[in-house]
């Protein structure tokens, strides 16, 4: 018997190229200003799941995202990797959302998918740097939770065992499922694309990008219904709207600054056991080491 697993990833803005446009006025990121890319963290957990559904046969692999429509990629992503199906989540409702808000939406749409056996997610976002969306999500669910996952070492006769990384070593817990698990950079990489799978689903789109492309692929999806993306609305979730975006959103940017670190003096040093001496107790009087 196979395992139904729901990956939780997001299209991020590049943090390496963060500008002076990055923010809109209302402490929002905008989006369009900055290149966009899958989160890490959530490709780490990407591969623990294909890694499930390796070892159990029957497993299922759903990648869930929540974002503007140009967040199908992150699907297309998914599935050129070895998922097999993804849903988005979007509606203008949904804009400006902090992590609150963003839990409680994808918490309603979990809701509404076929019942999960484990969800999986990166510990946090690059472009937030919070991780509470896994947590919250576990805690609206009623699930337990499992963080700083490296590795789902197996996931059968209703538990799962994991191993994690933490500050200062490793252990290994047991959970009964169905669980959330969030999982650590230190985990493996993700696999690259497979060759079949990106000829197979690099014509997958959602409703509104085949409405909004120039080519006609209704014939083709009517013919292969694994194209279809199917998007998800805040009707389609029955979600409160009070809860969503800017006016379920607690979490307010007051102010954001960039920071540009300079070498403002410099110290050149021998290997005289005295200045060695000097330079540890100046280390340890600032607090950069010890």
């Amino acid at each position: 018997m196979g395992l139904n697993i729901i990956v939780l990833a997001k299209q991020v803005p590049d943090t390496r190229n963060v500008g002076k446009d990055a923010m809109k006025a209302d402490g929002t990121v905008n989006r369009a200003a900055l290149p966009a890319i899958f989160n890490p963290e959530d490709l780490n957990a990407l591969e623990q799941a294909l890694r499930l559904k390796d070892k159990y046969t029957g497993t299922t692999v759903t990648i869930l995202t929540m974002g503007p429509g140009r967040a199908a990629d992150i699907i297309r992503e998914g599935l050129y990797r070895g998922a097999d199906k993804g849903y988005l989540l979007t509606d203008r409702a949904f804009a400006g959302s902090d992590t609150l808000a963003t839990s409680y939406a994808i918490s309603r749409a979990i809701l509404k998918l076929e019942k999960a056996d484990i969800i999986i997610a990166g510990r946090q976002a690059i472009d937030g740097d919070t991780a509470q969306v896994g947590p919250q999500v576990a805690e609206k669910l009623g699930m337990p939770q499992i963080t700083y996952a490296e590795e789902i070492i197996s996931a059968d006769k209703g538990k799962v065992v994991v191993k994690r990384r933490l500050e200062r070593g490793v252990e290994t817990v047991e959970s009964p499922l169905p669980v959330v698990v969030t999982v650590n950079s230190s985990a493996p990489a993700c696999r690259p694309r497979n060759a079949k799978l990106l000829m197979k689903y690099k014509h997958a789109k959602t409703i509104t990008e085949s409405q909004n492309a120039s080519e006609d692929y209704i014939n083709l999806t009517n013919d292969r219904p694994f194209l279809n993306i199917p998007e998800m609305s805040v009707n389609d979730i029955d979600a409160d709207p009070k809860w969503l975006g800017l006016s379920g959103s607690p979490t307010k940017v007051k102010k954001i600054e960039n920071i540009v670190f300079q070498a403002k003096e410099a110290k050149q040093l021998t290997a005289a056991d005295d200045e060695i001496n000097e330079l540890m107790k100046e280390l340890i009087a600032n607090h950069t080491i010890g």
